[in-house]
């Protein structure tokens, strides 16, 4: 079996270190993104196995980066976990776990400390 390559999108450069080294502990090519208009650039350029998908970016947001790709035929089987450091519980943002899932994400993860493993298992289950 080859070795799955998943792209990690996060404005947040310790973000990308800490998700992308674990999933490279789990066994994962990992690339990387800082923003949404480079996410879409490195997707179309080599195909992920998987995105982990930050919702707060700038220039274009995880929400925007996940229906571009969900629209795409060529994409839009590309497994997506969304991630986002809004609580649940602010309904008010259009931040929401809800918008996430009818994005058509196919996880959705609060960021926080504890969510590194939920990300690298997400992933394995996406991908399995």
């Amino acid at each position: 079996m080859s070795q799955k390559t998943v792209l990690v999108v996060d404005d947040e450069p310790d973000v990308i270190s800490i998700v992308g080294g674990r999933l490279r502990k789990a066994g994962f090519a990992v690339e990387a993104a800082y923003n949404g208009v480079e996410a879409i650039e490195k997707v179309k350029a080599k195909r992920p196995d998987c995105i982990v998908l930050d919702v707060m970016m700038p220039e274009k947001d995880g929400y925007e980066v996940c229906a571009e790709l969900k629209k795409n035929p060529a994409f839009s089987d590309i497994p997506i976990v969304m991630l986002t450091a809004v609580a649940d519980h602010v309904s008010s943002t259009r931040y929401s776990h809800f918008d996430g899932i009818s994005m058509e994400a196919d996880d959705y993860i609060p960021k926080g400390p504890d969510s590194t493993e939920q990300i690298v298992q997400s992933v394995k289950d996406l991908l399995a």
